[in-house]
Formats: structure tokens, C-alpha cells, sequence
């Protein structure tokens, strides 16, 4: 009679055969925690600053304020709140006409032509520069004594606009600026979303006796909902947090920058120019959270209009 003898799995084997059902995570461990340390640090050292009262100064010691830095920007009706306005009145402005002049000029690029490459290749072009360049090229173009834009309305007998400068048109004008290099953007991705549909439904509407228009407002546009919604967080998101067209168009020769002081420009000015971190920081702190909120409920829009 034979006995059988059963030998226990060594502690290697255990973890080979743990690492091969998790090695999908594992593989991508190593990028995740050095994304995550990339987040985690920076916003939890601003989240500690919002609760001080630092001065950015090694010197003098910073003390815990409490939540008395919210309290103080929150009831800032000077400075605060109006940034917050024109914050949301440039992400809204810039972003509903990138939305629908690049539907227009995706729609356009849409079906095959002659010279569509170079058509293409032409309409990303703003997206070849920097922002910094695009601001500062704006700027000349812009500017009260030489810039060409002056020189056009003096053609035409209009007479020369403060546009980097004045309180009614210094904002439209970066809007301007914004929607010239992003709005390829826009476009890419809108059009990603239309190759990306069948032909069939567009085909039995136009049986149908449907035109152009109702065929793009009944058939297209509810197919690209998905995109569109996509396209608006992205984009969205990345217009709230626009800091570089704003202050390379400015410059410190275009005036003040409360003329389009937003939430960006406002915590800058704060830290750099003040020195006052512990306020700067709190105002980060409330932008992010703002942020976070507009996402989630776009992706809850999202979401509700799948199901």
C-alpha cells in the first residue's frame, strides 16, 4: 500500500501565482504612484499653505489660520468674485464659439474633397505655436500705437481701440485669442466623432425626404452627443485653467490685468506679487474644487443621457 505525500506550495509559488492573476496592475504600478505622488503632493502641500497664513518667506514662520483664508475670500466681493465671473464668462464665451464653428468646419471637412489635405493641414496650424508665442504675437498685433489692428479701422476711418486695455473689450479680445488657436482643436476631435459614424441613418433620412439641416439637427448631432460631451469637458476644463494666453498677451505693458483677472491671473498675482501664499493657495484650493464639481456633473450628464 502506497501513501500518497502531499508537498505545501513554497512561498515562491504563492507569489508567482499572485503576480500572474495581478499582473495588469502590477505592470502599471510604478506610473500610477508616480502619477499619484506628481497629484498627491503639490495639492496637499497648497492644501496646508490654504490654512496659513505664509508669507513664501523662509525667514518668517507661517502659522495655522484655520479655515479663516476661506472665510476671507469667500466674502471678497472686489476681487474674488469677479475673477470667479469672468473666469466662467471666458470659459463659456470661448468655448460655445469653438463649439460651433468647429462643428461647422468639421461638418465641412467631413466628405471627401479636392485639396482636403491641405485644407486640413491649413486649419492646424494656430495649434503649431505655444501658447506663450500666440499671446505675444497677438499682443503686437494688438498693440495701441503699432499693431496692425489699429492700422485696419484707421483705413476704414475708425479710430484706434484699447484692446489689451480697455474694460469692455480687453476680454472679448483674449476670447478672440483663445478661439483662433483652439478651436483646431475642436475640430479634430468633432471630426474623429463623425468619420466614426455609420452612413446608414444620414442615407435613410435623406430617402426620407429630410434636407441637410434636418438630417445634421435629428441624426447627426444625436449620434455625437457622446463627442460633444467629451469635447466640452476637455475643452472646458482646459479653458478654466487658460493662464498662459492671458498673460503673455497682457504683458506688464498692456495695463492692469483686472480687466481680465481671472481665477488663474488672480492667484498669481496674489503669490508673486503680494506674497500672500495663504490666500493664493486657498483661492487654488476653491478653484479645484470647482473644477472637480463642473466635472462630475458633466459626467453625470453624460452618463444619465446613456441610459
Amino acid at each position: 500500500m502506497t501513501t500518497m505525500v502531499t508537498t505545501k506550495p513554497s512561498m515562491w509559488t504563492n507569489f508567482s501565482t499572485w503576480a500572474n492573476r495581478y499582473r495588469k496592475w502590477l505592470f502599471a504600478a510604478p506610473a500610477m504612484i508616480f502619477v499619484g505622488l506628481l497629484i498627491a503632493v503639490p495639492l496637499g502641500w497648497t492644501l496646508y499653505l490654504s490654512v496659513t497664513d505664509s508669507e513664501g518667506s523662509v525667514r518668517a514662520a507661517s502659522n495655522l489660520v484655520g479655515l479663516s483664508n476661506y472665510f476671507e475670500v469667500l466674502t471678497d466681493t472686489d476681487r474674488f468674485w469677479p475673477a470667479v465671473m469672468r473666469t466662467f464668462v471666458f470659459t463659456g464665451g470661448a468655448l460655445a464659439v469653438e463649439l460651433i464653428l468647429g462643428m461647422c468646419i468639421a461638418l465641412l471637412l467631413w466628405r471627401p474633397f479636392r485639396g482636403e489635405k491641405w485644407v486640413r493641414v491649413a486649419i492646424l496650424l494656430p495649434l503649431v505655436a505655444t501658447p506663450v508665442a500666440v499671446g505675444m504675437m497677438w499682443r503686437l498685433i494688438f498693440d495701441p500705437n503699432i499693431g496692425f489692428a489699429n492700422q485696419v479701422l484707421s483705413w476704414v476711418g475708425i479710430p484706434a481701440q484699447p484692446w489689451l486695455s480697455g474694460q469692455y473689450t480687453a476680454l472679448p479680445t483674449l476670447m478672440f485669442v483663445d478661439i483662433w488657436q483652439w478651436t483646431p482643436m475642436v475640430v479634430l476631435m468633432l471630426l474623429a466623432g463623425l468619420t466614426s459614424l455609420s452612413d446608414e441613418p444620414d442615407e435613410a433620412a435623406r430617402i426620407d425626404g429630410a434636407n441637410s439641416w434636418q438630417r445634421f439637427w435629428f441624426v447627426t448631432l444625436p449620434l455625437m452627443r457622446a463627442t460633444v460631451i467629451v469635447t466640452i469637458v476637455l475643452r472646458g476644463i482646459d479653458a478654466l485653467k487658460t493662464f498662459d494666453i492671458l498673460y503673455a498677451t497682457k504683458g506688464k505693458g498692456g495695463g492692469s490685468f483686472h480687466e481680465v483677472e481671472t481665477l488663474n491671473i488672480y492667484a498669481f498675482g496674489l503669490s508673486f506679487d503680494y506674497n500672500d501664499y495663504g490666500i493664493a493657495s486657498t483661492v487654488l484650493i476653491l478653484f479645484f474644487l470647482l473644477i472637480i464639481a463642473i466635472m462630475w456633473v458633466l459626467t453625470y450628464r453624460r452618463k444619465a443621457n446613456r441610459s
